[in-house]
């Protein structure tokens, strides 16, 4: 059973889940920030879609609370970071669900952990907007979640869980297939929004960038391949019908990144599919530009 949640990044994904844990949830729920954070939200505590949020915050070097539950909501730069400081919350029936986009965090967490303690999954939903520390999000905001063994007492524990707390979920037959689908999406649209500076409507509105998108994706559909990842040859078919589904003014969250002058993820998309392509002996000169052009940028 799920008594007490600890959620690392309250950011434009982690403040929406907080926020639906924190009013349907009769059980503990802390958020994990370190010393400059916890001045930054007193200070001025976050904001969703206008209403002020108020958690109670732990520091990292607290020992006297034991988490069921670990979300990581953080960026991937910040990852490191946030496998690290949650070392004193995780106990033997800690499970921990990283909601990051890429295809490499699961492994990152199971690395310091152990696989047992960590289920695949990630966001899907509208493109949340966030500017300092107001977030502003849409009504669709949902995880997928899984593991190589469906419905095993893990994932039975966690849909109890989402069911309780309010949040929507999906539990495909196929968690790592559903990953990189997701991920096939994210690595061109992202990346090509923060370049050319577009929304998802004017980029699907773009027949030769629509069909340098699907340049992107070809490399990603070949990387998957190699990596073990079943039915690619539909994947493209199924992005390119997922980005007409996307709110034609939204941003995604590199766009984001590079209008307020943030560091990017960049090394989460092209990063990992140039490293994936040299593991692989497969090319990658898409991501490569992408990833030397956006690196010039910030």
């Amino acid at each position: 059973m799920i008594k007490n949640v600890l959620i690392c990044g309250i950011g434009a994904v982690g403040s929406v889940f907080a926020h639906k844990i924190l009013e349907n949830f009769d059980g503990s729920l802390k958020v994990l920030v370190d010393e400059k954070r916890l001045k930054n939200y007193t200070d001025n505590p976050p904001v969703l879609n206008g209403k002020t949020l108020n958690f109670d915050y732990i520091l990292p070097e607290a020992k006297d609370y034991k988490a069921d539950l670990i979300i990581i909501a953080v960026k991937f730069m910040n990852l490191d970071e946030a496998v690290k400081n949650i070392e004193n919350f995780v106990y033997k029936n800690t499970l921990i669900i990283p909601l990051l986009n890429g295809v490499t965090s699961e492994e990152t967490v199971a690395a310091k952990y152990g696989r047992e303690h960590v289920l695949y999954s990630y966001f899907i939903g509208h493109s949340a907007m966030r500017t300092g520390n107001e977030v502003t999000s849409g009504s669709l905001n949902k995880i997928v979640f899984g593991s190589e063994v469906p419905y095993e007492e893990r994932i039975l524990r966690m849909k109890k869980f989402f069911d309780k707390v309010k949040i929507d979920y999906r539990i495909p037959e196929d968690i790592k297939r559903s990953l990189w689908l997701k991920f096939m999406m994210n690595v061109p649209s992202n990346q090509l929004s923060a370049v050319l500076r577009m929304t998802f409507g004017e980029m699907t509105g773009s027949e030769k960038i629509m069909d340098l998108m699907v340049k992107i994706m070809k490399e990603v559909e070949a990387v998957a391949r190699a990596h073990g990842i079943k039915n690619t040859e539909t994947m493209i078919d199924e992005t390119l019908e997922n980005l007409k589904l996307m709110t034609p003014e939204g941003k995604t969250s590199m766009l984001q990144d590079i209008e307020a002058g943030r560091k990017t993820e960049v090394e989460m998309f092209a990063g990992v599919m140039v490293e994936f392509g040299k593991k692989y002996n497969i090319p990658t000169p898409y991501n490569q530009a992408l990833k030397d052009i956006i690196e010039a940028m910030v």
